[in-house]
């Protein structure tokens, strides 16, 4: 994703209502492969941790439509699929970073219902929804405040990108990044396992390196960027990185 600037055109609002449609066709094709991902491993449909993480998920994807629809809509244009243009290096990590963000679905099943690897118990759930809702909310947070909020990390010159410095990139130049650890890492909590962590952990390796390509991208080529950039000076967390 373009974290720190993504796509439609500036015009968004006439074309995004026509898009809501796709959208919410699109939304709900993903919740499909997520129950998939999380029952056919699981090998039952016997599994309240995995209903109950279904149903958070239906309800803050929704939630999160409407509030983008509200704040942003010619984001829904842009995210509905790569854009000409996007860099060959980030079509692979971006892929990458997907396909590890959902192998922690069938890997917790794995682990918490069909072979029991290392159980866990309700307090580790709880602390997983936690940083779930946080996750989830903070990604919300910035593409609603991001026109060019792209999957693929690109300079969109035919939409004059600028450098946003409004809602969470007043703080850090890549919310959606450092907000997608946490998202992943509470899925994996909240469906019981521990082990499900790992592609996490690789996630966000992967992350940290797109993070620091997209900013040399973004400093050599985004008029205003390198200015933005001694100004908010943390890519992921104030005073740390």
């Amino acid at each position: 994703m373009n974290d720190t600037t993504a796509d439609d055109s500036a015009s968004g609002s006439t074309d995004a209502e026509p898009n809501m449609a796709a959208t919410y066709v699109m939304a709900t094709v993903a919740l499909g492969l997520v129950l998939v991902l999380l029952f056919w491993p699981a090998g039952t449909i016997d599994w309240r941790r995995g209903w109950l993480f279904l149903t958070l998920l239906v309800v803050a994807t929704f939630f999160a439509i409407g509030h983008i629809r509200r704040e942003n809509p010619a984001l829904f244009a842009a995210r509905r699929k790569f854009q000409q243009g996007t860099k060959g290096w980030d079509l692979i990590l971006a892929s990458l970073a997907g396909l590890l963000f959902l192998a922690v679905l069938p890997l917790a099943a794995l682990d918490d219902v069909r072979f029991q690897w290392a159980p866990q118990s309700v307090w580790v759930q709880l602390a997983g929804y936690v940083l779930f809702c946080a996750g989830f909310t903070g990604t919300t947070w910035a593409q609603s405040v991001n026109p060019f909020f792209e999957p693929g990390v690109r300079i969109q010159t035919e939409r004059n990108q600028t450098a946003i410095d409004t809602g969470p990139y007043a703080y850090v130049r890549h919310p959606g990044y450092a907000f997608a650890i946490p998202m992943a890492a509470g899925t994996a909590l909240s469906l019981g396992s521990l082990i499900a962590l790992i592609p996490v952990a690789a996630m966000a390796i992967v992350l940290a390196i797109r993070t620091l390509a997209e900013d040399d991208l973004l400093k050599r080529d985004l008029a205003g960027y390198s200015d933005y950039a001694a100004r908010v000076k943390h890519r992921w967390i104030p005073g740390v990185w």
